[in-house]
């Protein structure tokens, strides 16, 4: 995707995007025309793109569906053994996050990048992208990676009842263990939505809810080298990363393909050290 290292490293130092994970336009780019040029540029240059599944019966990410990162403190603080936001920061260990996935486009694409780069990641599964690509999943757990529950269609989970919340998570999980053998403890709520109900049947389910510290905003149909200066200006000793692996604007994650080599290689020259989740908050992956 680069020529060599040189330009790889030039065209990542020449950025400035200005971070702000609810309103990705801060940059002060004119995001119409900048989205429909960006969806113009990947269809000319990627014949995959349009094989990508269609958004979740839910929908994909969306600002409006998230509530403000202050929520997500508040309900860390009212459940700390329950409600994740980072791992303990005082190692340098960082954990890279997937969400949405897995399909069969962008995800391989991610996995084989981790392979080159030898590092271990943690995706957050949809239940029916699992079952329209069962053999995605079974590659990620084989190849070492760790598979956690996304809920089954993607839903506001704050905006369904409760038992509908329960049947969204049991289905999901019963399909990873059907697939891959295992059983998640992880699991994450679409757009971090949460409520005291929705956590409170999370834990009767024995799950440990994962948040992030660090927003790579990759669905948000950015360049490669805006999501990896989003990443690398606020990450820290113990951030858990929010990537994706499925879904983005137009369902294009192009800009995560190309982001994470620059990132990786930037991090671990820094002494930073990439981990699974489970690695990094020293808990089972598996139930």
């Amino acid at each position: 995707m680069f020529d060599n290292q040189q330009s790889f490293s030039n065209i990542y130092a020449n950025q400035s995007f200005v971070y702000n994970p609810y309103s990705y336009n801060s940059n002060g780019i004119d995001q119409g025309n900048y989205h429909m040029n960006y969806i113009d540029q990947l269809q000319g240059t990627s014949p995959e793109f349009t094989r990508q599944l269609p958004p979740h019966q839910h929908g994909p990410e969306r600002l409006e569906e998230r509530p403000p990162h202050t929520q997500h403190v508040d309900w860390s603080a009212m459940f700390p053994n329950e409600v994740i936001l980072h791992g303990p920061t005082n190692r340098k260990q960082v954990a890279l996050t997937f969400d949405d996935g897995p399909d069969d486009v962008w995800t391989p694409q991610i996995l084989n990048t981790l392979r080159q780069l030898n590092v271990k990641g943690t995706f957050m599964c949809v239940g029916q992208r699992i079952q329209q690509n069962p053999h995605v999943l079974q590659r990620i757990v084989r190849e070492g990676h760790v598979a956690g529950n996304h809920t089954w269609s993607h839903p506001n989970l704050t905006k369904i009842p409760t038992n509908e919340v329960r049947r969204q998570v049991e289905a999901t999980a019963n399909e990873i263990l059907r697939i891959a053998g295992v059983k998640p403890v992880l699991f994450r709520p679409p757009y971090g939505a949460l409520n005291v109900e929705v956590i409170r049947e999370l834990i009767s389910l024995h799950n440990k809810i994962i948040y992030w510290d660090v927003d790579s905003l990759d669905w948000a149909g950015l360049t490669g080298p805006q999501v990896a200066a989003n990443i690398l200006a606020h990450v820290r000793p113990g951030s858990i990363i929010l990537q994706h692996s499925a879904g983005g604007l137009g369902e294009s994650l192009l800009d995560t393909v190309q982001a994470l080599p620059y990132i990786v290689q930037t991090l671990r020259q820094e002494g930073y050290q990439f981990v699974t989740v489970p690695e990094l908050l020293k808990i089972r992956p598996y139930q």
